[in-house]
């Protein structure tokens, strides 16, 4: 028999392997968008390439672990219709999403674009509740709010020089919307137990459906001609980076965080993503900036920390055992 005093200790075991997910998916994540600006292609034509090599790496890490667990006992299966139906609305709306988000890149800021992304938690905290009757920690979400700030100063007290448009920010709302989305329906997917790597091998190809479309409507023929070298690097690492990095970060840690941390960590990538821009692009960053990047990190250290508190305390402590009842004497 398990003792139920060893029940507790269990919980924030999985809730420390999902924080650790979910920094290495900022990290990747932090990281795509400056490499988009830097490979000098259409936006969309990098996620159109992206999204078919992610199909193929995927795949293939299925296959490899299912001929390594053949013979185990309850080894690795290839996805059902049922998988495939639960992950489908997922990879749908994924597809739309990277191919807005990388167009949006290259017709727009960084600095917008990253800021318009912060905005998710005003929808995915209440979709959260709604939608897995999840009850935000509201102590901890006032931190939130201080990196919050903090982005807010990283983005918009940097170099009066820039490549923002109205355009791309209009598409940026679209790219919060489907984001918003793909979430709620990761984490339905994840919760009816597919696991992650069955995921990712459905999501990627189902993503295609929408991916294709649209990158023949935006870049036509371009598609495949208006690939550099360079390109092909960068579509090499993002596949690898992002496509199974990150979203395989996410993914795992849906099956432990709730769906409201996960987003309010992200709010980090914002000005991890303007450090990397200054590496990679050599864009510049002033002082106050780096006052907002410090606002960032220290807003995610207490909201981790209170989160992590309030998973701590047990919800419900196990019942004492009833004593008992006396035996009633009927002589």
């Amino acid at each position: 028999m398990t003792d139920s005093r060893t029940q507790p200790a269990e919980q924030p075991a999985g809730a420390s392997v999902g924080l650790v997910a979910m920094v290495a998916a900022i990290v990747a994540f932090s990281l795509s968008t400056p490499l988009v600006k830097w490979a000098g292609v259409t936006g969309v034509v990098l996620a159109f390439w992206r999204m078919w090599l992610s199909v193929g790496t995927w795949w293939l890490t299925l296959a490899m672990l299912r001929r390594r667990a053949r013979g185990t006992v309850g080894g690795i299966d290839w996805p059902t219709r049922r998988t495939w139906k639960l992950v489908a609305p997922a990879g749908l709306l994924f597809g739309m999403n990277i191919s807005l988000l990388f167009t949006a890149v290259t017709r727009t800021s960084i600095a917008h674009v990253e800021f318009i992304a912060t905005l998710s938690p005003l929808t995915v905290v209440p979709a959260g509740a709604l939608f897995f009757g999840e009850r935000p920690n509201w102590s901890a979400l006032r931190f939130g709010a201080i990196s919050l700030v903090g982005v807010a100063i990283v983005l918009f007290f940097g170099p009066t020089s820039g490549s923002a448009s109205v355009g791309g920010d209009l598409i940026m709302l679209l790219v919060l919307c489907s984001w918003t989305g793909y979430l709620i329906f990761t984490k339905r997917a994840r919760a009816a137990g597919v696991d992650t790597v069955s995921f990712m091998a459905c999501m990627m190809p189902t993503g295609l459906i929408t991916a294709v479309p649209m990158a023949l409507l935006i870049a036509g023929d371009g598609v495949v001609t208006d690939m550099t070298g360079r390109g092909w690097i960068i579509v090499v690492v993002l596949a690898l980076l992002t496509g199974m990095v990150a979203h395989g970060c996410i993914a795992f840690a849906q099956q432990h965080l709730p769906i409201a941390t996960i987003t309010v960590m992200q709010v980090a990538q914002p000005a991890l993503a303007v450090l990397f821009a200054f590496v990679i692009l050599a864009e510049e960053v002033r002082a106050l900036q780096v006052v907002g990047m410090a606002l960032v990190i220290v807003g995610i250290a207490l909201f981790t920390r209170t989160a992590q508190r309030h998973r701590l305390t047990p919800t419900s402590a196990p019942e004492p055992k009833p004593k008992p009842k006396p035996k009633v004497n009927t002589t």
